[in-house]
């Protein structure tokens, strides 16, 4: 997503006729308009970047269009909460019925936060384990010497 916020609302989309993206977003900012109230309106959340792009993917089956949607939100959680709560009662699109159904809101930082620690227990397995095949080509290294230096002796 271009505007990556601190959520990501992740939803769903069924309708029983065929539709178009744009279609689906603009039912998404038209029948939000004046739900929400002046604070939460989507036009003016996206156009102070505090509301990142719609993305919608759609596949057509046998007239009937299924996908899914992802919003970015960079407001507080409650109202992202709010905001996903409004998607689901778009009812219509276009002339189809749709349903919309919220799956999860995704904290972004405690995703990133999750990977970073994943990342750095692997990254130190590898240093742990390339430094123990280094210490045990030293000891062996240092070992060999002091076979050498036996058989020299022993050979005197």
């Amino acid at each position: 997503m271009a505007n990556e916020g601190k959520y990501v609302i992740h939803a769903t989309i069924r309708v029983d006729g065929t539709v178009a993206r744009k279609d689906v977003v603009g039912a998404i900012f038209g029948q939000t308009e004046g739900l929400l109230g002046e604070g939460l309106q989507l036009r003016k959340l996206q156009q102070t970047g505090r509301i990142g792009h719609v993305d919608v993917s759609l596949n057509n089956h046998k007239g009937r269009v299924q996908g899914t949607l992802e919003v970015s939100s960079s407001i507080d959680q409650v109202s992202t909460a709010v905001i996903g709560a409004a998607l689901e009662t778009i009812d219509r699109i276009g002339p189809c019925k749709a349903v919309i159904k919220v799956k999860e809101i995704e904290n972004v930082r405690s995703a990133k936060r999750d990977h970073v620690i994943d990342r750095a227990k692997q990254l130190l397995l590898n240093i742990v384990n390339s430094a123990t095949g280094e210490s045990k080509n030293i000891l062996d290294e240092v070992r060999a010497v002091l076979t050498l230096d036996t058989e020299k002796t022993t050979k005197r």
